[in-house]
């Protein structure tokens, strides 16, 4: 993703949800995105089809619709329209990333990638939360749990750019740096 694509997913984002906040539905939208960002993940094709100069922008505002039916509301459709006529649907998935940060931004929660070795039980996800929403400056984390066996144990907690390496091969790296800068 461009740096200009994020510029302009983070505008549609920041209209669509002053229309969401306005509205009192900012969850809703956020969950009728999520299901949109699903979507075109699982068929990666509708996608393809949507950036292709063949078809027409009738053509892909038609099988938008026609695959989403009255499943969303009419401002995700809105958007997602616009988006075609536009031509900026490669920007789909940056702008739902956007909404989502402005969703939890809003309900004082930051946004964390857990690494660990295993699948974090709701106990382990909410302990998490409790220790690293306070070092952030937020009330709580919505946790996404990524499977990673190359830590061999521990966590690694990644929130915007911040890394909290409490990982057994971090502190195997960060031993081999010391002893190394320790030789010379």
């Amino acid at each position: 993703m461009s740096r200009e694509h994020a510029v302009i997913a983070k505008r549609y984002a920041g209209a669509l949800f002053d229309i969401a906040r306005e509205n009192d539905n900012v969850e809703q939208i956020k969950n009728e995105l999520t299901v949109v960002k699903d979507v075109f993940h699982q068929t990666p094709d509708l996608m393809n089809v949507l950036k292709h100069p063949k078809f027409t922008t009738a053509e892909k505002k038609n099988m938008i619709q026609t695959s989403f039916g009255s499943s969303l509301s009419t401002y995700v459709m809105n958007m997602l329209l616009t988006l075609i006529e536009r031509k900026r649907t490669a920007i789909v998935f940056e702008l739902v990333d956007q909404y989502e940060t402005f969703a939890y931004e809003q309900k004082q929660t930051a946004v964390a990638k857990v690494y660990s070795v295993k699948p974090l039980t709701e106990e382990e996800q909410m302990k998490v939360s409790a220790v690293f929403a306070k070092r952030v400056g937020k009330t709580t984390l919505h946790i996404e749990n990524v499977i990673d066996p190359t830590l061999i144990g521990g966590i690694k907690v990644r929130i915007g750019n911040r890394i909290f390496d409490g990982s057994i091969s971090g502190k195997l790296k960060r031993m081999e740096r010391e002893l190394v800068s320790a030789k010379s």
